[in-house]
């Protein structure tokens, strides 16, 4: 069973209201964290508490690959097969984080916003990491990731961000678990695998996935030089923001 669109939607699209209050000033402080890992690490949600703690906006920088990922099926286009046709497609899109009325950041494909129960569909899972490979797809989102800073301070999720996207930031973050406890965590979340799906086949898609993101010609998987790398295994997801705000807040005196 897929989540309800409405709790994927509050979890993906997070500001807190402390920082509408603080960070949307015309001179507020522009702070970016940087969250990198695998997949299934737990840095979605683990980013989304950070940015509840700390007052400041969630960007999933994997919904933007999703997203381009769900256009190039929608054209009936292979990723894995046909980079060349997936480069040419971009020159027909416009993909972007920006604020709603509610100060919420929302990614929209061509001025619509996407539902996230279609581009976290399965499917769409399968391809991306095909995506992500194609030089000119990493060319052409960082700077539109990078464009996320002027939100104030920001908790950016994805495999680059801490290496690539924000190198000069302070505050930089790998987290991992183990394979099991990666594929455990997978199975639980709802519309993320195919039905049917077993420990050990979400365990070799992981592996799969791994392979594919620590191999690619450009911006591979690894953590940032000066990233603090954080293994979860024995962690809950509150325990892992709490340790990454205080982090921050030992730098950001003024959080």
């Amino acid at each position: 069973m897929e989540q309800p669109e409405e709790q994927l939607n509050k979890k993906n699209n997070v500001c807190s209201s402390k920082a509408g209050f603080k960070f949307f000033m015309p001179n507020a402080p522009q702070i970016q964290i940087a969250i990198d890992g695998p997949a299934a690490a737990g840095k979605s949600t683990v980013a989304a508490l950070t940015a509840e703690q700390l007052g400041g906006c969630y960007i999933n920088t994997g919904n933007m690959y999703r997203a381009l990922t769900w256009a190039a099926l929608q054209r009936n286009i292979d990723p894995e097969n046909e980079a060349g046709k997936v480069a040419a497609m971009l020159a027909e899109l416009d993909l972007k984080f920006s604020l709603n009325q509610d100060r919420l950041p929302i990614l929209a494909l061509n001025d619509e916003e996407l539902p996230l129960r279609v581009i976290r569909h399965p499917e769409v899972a399968d391809k991306v990491s095909f995506i992500a490979r194609i030089p000119e797809v990493r060319e052409w989102l960082v700077n539109r990731q990078r464009e996320t800073a002027q939100f104030g301070l920001i908790v950016m999720e994805g495999r680059d961000v801490g290496t690539v996207i924000f190198p000069d930031t302070k505050h930089k973050f790998y987290i991992t678990a183990e394979p099991e406890v990666r594929a455990r965590r997978r199975l639980a979340q709802a519309g993320e695998v195919p039905d049917q799906s077993t420990i050990e086949s979400v365990a070799a898609e992981i592996a799969r996935r791994d392979e594919l993101d620590q191999t690619r010609p450009v911006a591979p998987l690894r953590p940032a030089p000066d990233a603090e790398i954080i293994h979860t295994d024995n962690l809950n997801a509150e325990q892992v923001a709490e340790l990454i705000a205080r982090r921050v807040q030992e730098t950001e005196k003024n959080l």
